[in-house]
């Protein structure tokens, strides 16, 4: 009878003693139109842009080119427009934590 409460005992703290899970936070649902030419997680296979650890004030700062239409390249000026001031910082941040 000990054995057996010592067992439910040690099987019910083992979680416990692990410590918290990692959490991964999910790519923003509107980044998925950024994969479409970036690659995924940001990481282009091609002459376009890796975006993947770009630094969040310069990703803000070139987006905002392009929002504007002070700067034009492809279609970015077309496609930045769809997205708010706080989409284009939650961007910003996500790609920032992509490893290059």
């Amino acid at each position: 009878m000990k054995s057996l409460v010592l067992i439910l005992t040690a099987a019910v703290s083992l979680p416990a003693l692990a410590g918290p899970a990692k959490e991964v936070a999910p790519p923003p649902y509107f980044a998925a139109n950024c994969a479409n030419c970036h690659g995924t997680d940001g990481k282009a296979k091609s002459a376009i842009p890796t975006l993947a650890g770009k630094d969040k004030a310069v990703f803000i700062e070139q987006f905002k080119g392009f929002k504007t239409g002070a700067t034009q390249v492809t279609i970015m000026h077309q496609l930045a427009k769809g997205y708010t001031d706080e989409e284009t910082a939650v961007l910003a941040d996500y790609f920032a934590k992509q490893k290059p």
